[in-house]
């Protein structure tokens, strides 16, 4: 399970993405299309995912960090699970 803080709390951010991957010469690159600015690369495929997964769980932190933020005072902040 990955947990993320977002404001006070802490969420469950387990989500499944797809993984475009592809060697390189000795490389593996792999980017997530759900992701804009997610990739990964490695010298194996294993490392190379795990390096993306480090990549889309950072950048949908960082998303939901800045958008809390800029939230106005009288804005409500609600759960919806999609899945």
């Amino acid at each position: 399970m990955d947990l993320v803080r977002v404001g006070g709390m802490m969420m469950d951010m387990r989500n499944e993405f797809t993984a475009i991957v592809e060697q390189d010469g000795p490389w593996y690159v792999a980017y997530c299309a759900e992701v804009p600015g997610a990739n990964g690369q490695g010298a194996t495929r294993e490392e190379c995912l795990g390096n993306l997964r480090q990549a889309i769980s950072l950048i949908l932190e960082y998303r939901r960090e800045e958008s809390l933020r800029a939230l106005p005072p009288e804005a409500r902040q609600e759960l919806v699970v999609v899945g």
